[in-house]
C-alpha cells in the first residue's frame, strides 16, 4: 500500500450486476441492486468482525465522475436552481468520493454482499466504516 498521505489507494471494488453509469440509480432507495465488494488480500484481514446484518458505510471512489463541477442543477432538473455540488448528492466534484449506507448481506473470505449500493460494477473501494448506533457525549 502507498504511504504518501495524499493519495487514496483502493481497497477493493465493487462487482455489480449495474454495467454502467447510465443504468445506475440516483440513490440506494431508488432500485439500487445488492451488489459484492471484492477487497486486495492484503487488507482481507480487516474484514474480521463484519456480520451479516451489519450496517455499514462504503467510501467509493466515483471513478467515472467529472471533477471539474462546481455547481449542477440537482437531479439533473433544469427547473431547478444551479446549487454548489457541495450542497447536493452529485457524483461530480473535485474529490468524487461516494458514500453508501448499506446493510451486510453475506460474508465470505475478502468478500461482502451489501445492499442496496447504486454503485456501477468496477468501482473502487476506499474504506467501509460501522455505522455506530450511539454515538457517545464525550
Amino acid at each position: 500500500m502507498n504511504t504518501d498521505d495524499r493519495q487514496l489507494d483502493p481497497i477493493g471494488f465493487v462487482r455489480s450486476p449495474v454495467p454502467a453509469l447510465k443504468d445506475a440509480p440516483r440513490q440506494g432507495n431508488e432500485g439500487a441492486p445488492d451488489a459484492w465488494l471484492v477487497f486486495h488480500k492484503d487488507v482481507a484481514a480487516g474484514l474480521e468482525g463484519i456480520a451479516e446484518g451489519d450496517e455499514i458505510i462504503v467510501l467509493t471512489w466515483l471513478h467515472q465522475a467529472s471533477r471539474d463541477i462546481l455547481q449542477t442543477h440537482p437531479r439533473n432538473d433544469e427547473s431547478l436552481p444551479l446549487t454548489g455540488v457541495f450542497a447536493t448528492r452529485s457524483p461530480d466534484r473535485p474529490n468524487p468520493i461516494g458514500l453508501h449506507r448499506v446493510r451486510v448481506l453475506n460474508v465470505r473470505p475478502g468478500e461482502i454482499e451489501v445492499g442496496p449500493i447504486e454503485a456501477i460494477d468496477g468501482t473502487p473501494v476506499v474504506d467501509i466504516k460501522p455505522v455506530l448506533s450511539h454515538v457517545a457525549d464525550d
